[in-house]
């Protein structure tokens, strides 16, 4: 049997090997219609001629077929960014164009081809909102400093989102998943923004949404929500990126991420655990990438990262949640489930879900880092997308002999320092090169259904 990867950037069919009954893959470049990059005219702008491309595929959703069309909707993360050293103790980040709203967007595949149409920005009754961090003491703020490109101190209003997932409300509109606070979104189908739900604040906290469990609050910083769908009984799962840091001590050694249920009908939630492989240096660094779901008691889901070997896997898997344990019975101060070894947590009677692997999408070629995309199409057909990061990265100019990123410090006059010396280096920052810049979906068709 052959899988066949068509390939819209060098117009040429590749071809491997499989074994019989393995997955098959068609394998898309999506375009971006002329005049629908985004603009920037910074410090930068020589290096990007037409616009920054748009970062495509943090989630996706199938939405039909017309003819012989696939047509999916997709959103966006909070935008255009890229690293910066710290602001003292702080972790920063370039935000490139900072006045980007998260975006959905319409993908149609047919005849050979992927194209994205129909933008239409987030935004709220005061216009479009942002993508910057949540402002300090806030419940979901990451600490992070937002910086120009020129590395000026940039200040949110706490109206900023970091969509990462979307599936359908059954009204026309949309959920979406947020890794800031987490929160998930309601939207209509223009993206106007009809309500939002985030960890319920306790007594002395500061929070923007309430009515889901308080202790999702730990995720870890930029990684809440990575995933979202909605089950056929209504109910809404949301899938925490990684493994929660509860009280900075429980992300290396936790054996499992929350999965939230949260029924908008009711307002009731429920959170179980997803057991992560165990074959990472450290359990922090598994990432969940999207999750789409099968039926009331079974969703597919992408787990990744870099294993022990610095690996990258990229893997879907089938999780059953029908035994699973509702950790809510569980949390409490100084017995929170994340602390439990395997054994511990069989003593106390907790039972994570349970999941059997559907594809291995590196046997299948993917060669990007994240898959954060995942939709079902029927029984045995997938569709796979990638973030590109809106195809920017940072450079170092006149870097000192020896010194990574990691080493230079941004003082508040936006120079570099090392060893609190201003030094002659300088940050820049230049598009992704190919492969990685591109914005791929794959049409993944399993040898079996998935039910």
């Amino acid at each position: 049997m052959k899988i066949k990867l068509i390939s819209l950037v060098i117009g040429t069919t590749l071809s491997f090997s499989a074994l019989a009954a393995e997955p098959t893959a068609e394998h898309y470049v999506v375009s971006i219609p002329e005049g629908s990059h985004i603009n920037y005219s910074g410090a930068f702008a020589s290096a990007f001629p037409n616009g920054l491309p748009v970062g495509i595929g943090s989630g996706l959703l199938f939405t039909g077929k017309q003819g012989d069309a696939l047509t999916f909707a997709t959103v966006t993360d909070r935008g255009p960014n890229a690293d910066a050293p710290k602001i003292g103790q702080n972790e920063a980040k370039i935000f490139v164009t900072p006045d980007f709203a998260p975006q959905l967007l319409s993908i149609r595949v047919e005849s050979g081809k992927a194209e994205a149409t129909n933008v239409r920005p987030l935004h709220d009754d005061k216009g479009n909102i942002n993508g910057l961090p949540l402002q300090s003491g806030m419940i979901g703020s990451t600490n992070e400093v937002a910086l120009s490109d020129t590395l000026k101190t940039l200040t949110g209003d706490n109206r900023g989102l970091d969509t990462e997932g979307i599936t359908p409300d059954g009204k026309g509109g949309f959920w979406l998943c947020d890794e800031y606070g987490p929160f998930i979104v309601n939207v209509d189908g223009k993206g106007k923004i009809i309500a939002i739900h985030g960890p319920q604040a306790l007594d002395g906290e500061k929070s923007i949404a309430g009515g889901l469990p308080n202790i999702i609050k730990w995720r870890q910083p930029n990684r809440g929500f990575e995933g979202i769908t909605r089950m056929p009984d209504g109910r809404i799962i949301a899938a925490v990126q990684s493994t929660l840091d509860i009280d900075g001590k429980s992300k290396k050694k936790a054996l499992f991420t929350r999965l939230v249920s949260f029924d908008p009908a009711t307002g009731k939630t429920a959170m179980y655990g997803y057991p992560i492989d165990d074959v990472y240096d450290k359990n922090s660094d598994a990432k969940i990438g999207d999750i789409v779901a099968l039926d009331d008691q079974h969703i597919l889901l992408i787990e990744q990262g870099g294993d022990k070997n610095d690996v990258m896997r990229n893997n879907i898997y089938k999780v059953n949640l029908s035994q699973a344990s509702d950790l809510s019975a569980f949390d409490k101060p100084g017995e929170y489930p994340e602390f439990d070894s395997a054994d511990q947590l069989v003593k106390r009677g907790i039972q994570l879900a349970s999941k059997t692997l559907a594809v291995d999408l590196r046997k299948l070629g993917w060669q990007q880092e994240k898959a954060e995309g995942l939709a079902l199409i029927d029984s045995k057909t997938l569709a796979v997308a990638n973030d590109n990061d809106f195809g920017v990265k940072t450079v170092m100019q006149q870097p000192v002999d020896g010194k990574k990123l990691k080493d230079y410090r941004v003082n508040d006059q936006g120079k570099l320092t090392v060893d609190d010396k201003v030094v002659a280096t300088t940050i820049g920052i230049k598009p992704l090169e190919k492969p990685e810049a591109d914005s791929e979906l794959w049409v993944v068709t399993l040898p079996e259904p998935l039910l």
